[in-house]
């Protein structure tokens, strides 16, 4: 692709062009910058979000073509998506035909369809972003007004319109096409007989497998039946990771366990893929790390990913920092506890007291169906962006976005202590 003539900035990873000479001095401008964007999809790789170019105006109206690749990039298209928004894509629709005789046949018609969102729902495990809402476009076969569900899965394109692209909506917009955002990190969490494997994205973490196998106690006369079940439970983790791994795109595998499961699973996995010609292990050994972890059980994910040596492996990214942000913020609350608040009401008195130093707040508050709502917490992250604050968008499909929500979904670390904050209702 050739790039585009006239002023182009970048914003990690996209070419934005003003398509007038007042270029805009950032992504986010102000209102009164008006010059459209146009977003020039550059070379990158074949896991991101593809953004074909499409104008649109930061706080004001437009769209843009976009073709999600893999599970982050639906759960980026799910946080796009709000009511009131229009989305137009390919779609599926039965379609009653009255035939001559008087018979009624039904066909299935593929068809161009435009609605006007009310509601979307995500499905984590099929991957499948089902849109729901009322026909905006003419067509032979429904009428306007007409009521259907659009369903939108990897590598499908849509365009997607708003009145108003806010900057919650361009941040989405951008983290989605940066290959550098993505955390790409294999984590089996394991104890004998029971094993999780969790594959952690940019965005999302998915349970992958759940192995379970029964063995019997170490003890007596049933030691040959217990060796011979860990072998088989060992075998049916190899089979797992053969199947959910590739190395092209995961940058490690981390396998934890409490003891020594983990070494005597690491031991079986090398000697099996000598024994087999298992190429992509043998040339990845190197990216196999080992850990600590409580149990096999799903709870133990965050306490992998908050060590050090896990850490270290995913430090730049979106999902370490929310990992970090969220230690940081229950230290805070331990430590001095006036200098960290969570809930609507403390945070907001303390943003109106200018206190707010960094801001936690979960992406899922974005997608509140009141229009107000939603603009009231842009507003907040806008604002204590604006006062030097940091905020921090949690990815409510991670761990740590997980233990956010619990505290309301929105927190706060200050710069100064509000000791007073205790005395107001939440």
């Amino acid at each position: 692709m050739h790039p585009a003539r006239g002023n182009t900035k970048r914003l990690s990873g996209i070419s934005i062009r003003a398509s007038s000479p007042r270029s805009p001095r950032s992504p986010l401008c102000k209102e009164t910058d008006r010059a459209p964007l146009t977003f020039v999809l550059p070379f990158r790789s074949t896991r991101d979000m593809k953004l074909v170019r499409r104008d649109l105006l930061p706080n004001g109206p437009g769209g843009a073509k976009i073709v999600p690749e893999d599970d982050d990039d639906m759960w980026h298209a799910y946080n796009l998506i709000s009511a009131g928004d229009t989305v137009k894509a390919a779609t599926v629709r039965k379609v009653i035909r009255e035939m001559g005789s008087g018979e009624r046949k039904s066909d299935r018609v593929r068809l161009t369809l435009e609605i006007k969102v009310e509601d979307t729902d995500y499905d984590k495990e099929g991957s499948v972003l089902r849109i729901r809402g009322k026909n905006v476009l003419e067509s032979e076969h429904v009428k306007i007004g007409q009521f259907h569900t659009l369903v939108i899965e990897p590598h499908r394109p849509f365009l997607l319109k708003k009145d108003i692209w806010d900057s919650v909506a361009l941040d989405i917009l951008q983290q989605a096409c940066d290959p550098a955002a993505s955390a790409d990190l294999a984590v089996f969490v394991m104890q004998e007989g029971l094993a999780h494997l969790f594959l952690i994205g940019k965005s999302i973490t998915t349970t992958r497998a759940r192995i379970e196998t029964s063995i019997p106690r170490k003890h007596g006369p049933a030691i040959a039946g217990y060796e011979s079940a860990l072998k088989k439970f060992f075998e049916n983790v190899l089979q797992a990771f053969l199947k959910h791994i590739d190395f092209k795109v995961v940058r490690c595998v981390v396998i934890a366990s409490p003891g020594f499961t983990k070494d005597q699973f690491r031991d079986y996995l090398l000697l099996e893929a000598e024994r087999r010609e298992l190429r992509p292990i043998i040339e990845n050994k190197s990216r196999l790390i080992l850990a600590h972890s409580n149990s096999g059980y799903k709870h133990s994910l965050k306490e992998v990913l908050d060590a050090p040596t896990v850490m270290s492996l995913i430090k730049d990214t979106k999902a370490a920092q929310e990992v970090r942000a969220l230690k940081d913020f229950f230290t805070m609350l331990s430590n001095d506890t006036a200098r960290a608040c969570y809930g609507p009401k403390h945070v907001e008195i303390a943003h109106e007291r200018m206190a707010i130093q960094t801001l936690l707040i979960t992406d899922s508050l974005f997608r509140n169906s009141d229009i107000a709502t939603r603009q009231k917490y842009v507003k907040l992250v806008e604002s204590v962006k604006d006062s030097g604050g940091t905020v921090h968008i949690f990815s409510s499909m991670h761990v740590s976005g997980e233990q956010l929500a619990q505290l309301t979904g929105v927190a706060a670390i200050l710069r100064f202590p509000l000791p007073d904050l205790e005395d107001i209702e939440m």
